[in-house]
């Protein structure tokens, strides 16, 4: 196949729909007995709101699009029109698929747990009393009828919330309203069932929830005396809250963000969620007001918005969640000396969740009140609630420390708390910058200047992961903590960079993003392809959908390499096309944790060359955003990221393999019969720590001194589903 040939639409699978796919195995995490059952629950939310998302800022692009006559095609050649159809058809079958193992799976479990979520109808006639005194106590007050009459235009309905579509009729006159009640979000939207008499006195650990929709729509009277309520219906609106930020029209950035953010609430309609009853004029009703088509709107056999089950997540029933661990804290930071100190003797490789996060945040910490640091210099993406780093750099300004800060105000739906948290620095002093125009800052850097005896002395943290202490236990990243002198210095040109005018296009060490890391990434993808049927390419991110970085990974498959993508989510490259991709395996692994970490990975014959860092290959990362790679060169944290490449390309419990047309396949069904399934979060986070040899020793492939390969044996498992780490 020649080079015109890698630019066929059949080559390449649409973002949009290998995002659902990602979403499918989200959710098809909900079957796995393995998970306790909350956890189970859990996932149901997750896909919720992740499909949520995809309205919210991928179908509202398209439809955008479609509005404006865009006709231009991605690389799979599916127009903006086309996509919408085809989005609209999977879209309608996995929302049936997430009701029918909420109703006919997980709710009968939870059950058999002594939880409880009934549905209203089934209730008894106390019980509805006892629900009536609530709903007069806690929900009366905080609701807003508001009825659509020639007087009453109709009203805005927000994105995501829960509402009411209620048909009231005057018993004088006898004319029909429409009345529309929105159940507010700041009360539970699952309504605990309380003992209100002997009677009801419930087993241990039993609880009983009823939807807070059905309260409202069994006492709709008393928002409407003196009516006869005919019906009413739930619905549930999305709406566009992709902003588009005019940056070179803005003399201030910050003040500009806040109103778009108050823009959001406005965005055109994209999606319409109602219940099966609901009657076609009532819908015909929506529609026309909501200003959508009917292609538009998705009905539900079961409650509408199952994100709200992160409520049923946060009950106290620990016997049914994760057991709780407690990350570990590596050796250099056992002994409890300073942190420099450490530093200036070793570099330290931290592993999330796995390992403590703590020490990033030692670090700052004590970088604030040691009185030899001079300056402080960070960037800040998505920092969470109560974000420790970021009291500690207040802290700093506060002890005379010069500190810096770019905070990307842009960072998706996490806007409003970066503001918040951008003020709160400025209002302590801190020097506070929001990147460059047109481009999103996305890298993750630290750099602390501390005076010693010999000189000044540069340390710096760099990670695929975000300054997010809450996140930290959730999702796997990686950190490196070092003071390599050049690497420092272009952590230091990488904020000349962000808060000052500098054109840097080279760098000692970095790869940065939209400066040189396509071209670095192209180049060591050449430099295996001249290697041929030598040539090794493991590449672990979120998402791959570049198509220039595809077609060099094609080209390399096709010169022999042995290519290993593990993409957890959005994949556009086809593996498994004879003559093109039938060299490239594609694992996705979807667990306990959210896998965040990026990790490249080029073979050199036994030399090789590993970069982390807080870029995917993808358009946006490489192009628009300021991203930064950086190269791991000791010795023992190579050894160290190659033995976790393996670990992950040999998981056979939580991984998936990408076919070639498109769908993805448990490995576990690859299993010969008797054989155990390899969980690598799991071992990560108990074999580990236990000192327990990893299955799969003996087919490492890459020798302690990473002089070259050790075996070319794979296993059986592994030759149904390509997974290791090898020098072919």
């Amino acid at each position: 196949m020649n080079t015109l040939d890698l630019k066929s639409p059949t080559l390449y699978i649409n973002r949009e729909l290998s995002q659902i796919e990602f979403n499918r195995r989200v959710l098809e995490e909900c079957t796995r007995e393995d998970h306790p059952l909350l956890e189970r629950v859990k996932f149901v939310a997750i896909f919720s709101s992740n499909m949520d998302e995809l309205f919210m800022v991928r179908v509202s692009g398209l439809k955008q699009q479609v509005l404006l006559g865009i006709t231009d095609t991605p690389a799979d050649g599916l127009t903006p029109r086309e996509q919408l159809v085809q989005i609209h058809r999977v879209v309608t079958n996995l929302f049936g698929t997430a009701v029918t193992y909420w109703q006919k799976m997980l709710l009968p479990m939870l059950a058999n747990e002594g939880i409880h979520v009934l549905d209203y109808k089934d209730l008894n006639a106390r019980q509805k009393r006892k629900l009536r005194d609530y709903f007069d106590r806690e929900i009366f007050p905080v609701l807003t009828p508001l009825v659509t009459d020639p007087a009453h235009p109709f009203p805005h309905i927000s994105n995501l919330s829960i509402n009411l579509a209620a048909e009231i009729i005057d018993p004088e006159t006898g004319d029909d309203y429409f009345a529309r009640v929105k159940v507010p979000a700041s009360l539970p939207r699952l309504v605990p069932l309380k003992p209100i008499d002997p009677e009801d006195i419930l087993p241990p650990r039993t609880q009983k929830l009823v939807w807070i929709e059905q309260v409202i729509a069994d006492n709709l009277d008393r928002l409407f005396p003196g009516m006869t309520i005919k019906a009413s219906y739930p619905f549930r609106v999305t709406r566009n809250t992709d902003m588009e930020i005019q940056e070179e029209e803005a003399d201030d950035l910050l003040l500009t963000m806040e109103e778009s953010l108050r823009q959001r609430h406005f965005g055109q309609v994209v999606r319409l969620e109602v219940d099966e009853t609901m009657p076609d004029d009532t819908r015909r009703l929506l529609i026309e007001h909501l200003r959508i088509g009917s292609h538009d709107v998705y009905t539900a056999n079961g409650p509408l918005g199952l994100s709200s089950l992160w409520e049923l997540h946060r009950l106290d029933r620990p016997d049914l969640k994760d057991e709780v661990f407690q990350p570990r804290l590596p050796q250099p930071f056992r002994s409890g000396e300073n942190i420099f100190t450490v530093l200036r003797r070793e570099e330290a490789l931290l592993h999330h969740p796995y390992d403590s996060f703590n020490p990033v945040i030692n670090l700052v910490e004590t970088a604030a009140d040691d009185p030899d640091v001079i300056a402080i210099k960070c960037t800040l993406y998505r920092v969470g609630p109560n974000p420790p780093i970021v009291r500690a750099l207040m802290r700093a300004r506060e002890n005379g420390k010069q500190v810096a800060v770019l905070v990307e105000l842009k960072a998706r739906f996490d806007e409003e708390s970066n503001i918040e948290w951008a003020r709160a620095l400025e209002n302590a002093g801190v020097h506070v910058a929001y990147g460059i125009m047109g481009l999103k800052t996305h890298s993750k850097v630290m750099l602390i200047v501390r005076r010693e005896r010999d000189g000044l002395r540069r340390y710096v943290h760099m990670a695929t992961g975000n300054y997010n202490a809450f996140t930290s236990r959730l999702y796997t990243d990686l950190g490196l903590l070092t003071t390599d002198e050049e690497m420092a210095a272009d952590a230091s040109e990488v904020f000349n960079f962000l808060t000052g005018f500098s054109k840097q296009k080279e760098y000692r060490k970095f790869w940065v993003a939209p400066v040189n890391f396509r071209d670095n990434l192209t180049r060591l993808i050449e430099r295996e392809m001249a290697h041929g049927k030598n040539g090794r390419i493991v590449i672990k991110a979120n998402s791959i959908v570049d198509p220039r970085i595809i077609r060099a990974l094609y080209t390399a498959s096709q010169a022999g390499v042995q290519i290993d993508l593990i993409i957890r989510g959005i994949c556009c490259l086809r593996p498994g096309v004879a003559g093109v991709s039938d060299n490239i395996r594609v694992m996705s692994i979807v667990g306990r944790f959210l896998e965040h970490s990026r990790v490249y990975y080029f073979h050199n014959l036994g030399q090789p060359d590993i970069y982390l860092g807080s870029a995917d290959p993808m358009p946006r990362n490489i192009d628009r955003r300021v991203e930064v790679l950086f190269p791991l060169e000791n010795e023992g944290i190579r050894q160290e990221v190659i033995r976790l490449l393996n670990i992950y390309l040999h998981d056979t419990a939580r991984s998936h393999m990408l076919q070639s047309d498109g769908r993805y396949l448990p490995r576990a069904a690859t299993l010969a019969e008797g054989e155990e399934p390899f969980n690598s979060q799991l071992w990560l986070l108990y074999g580990r720590a236990a000192n327990k040899p990893l299955p799969f020793e003996n087919d490492l492939v890459i020798s302690p001194n990473g002089q070259g390969p050790v075996s070319s044996r794979r296993s059986r498992s592994t030759n149904k589903a390509a997974t290791q780490l090898s020098s072919p």
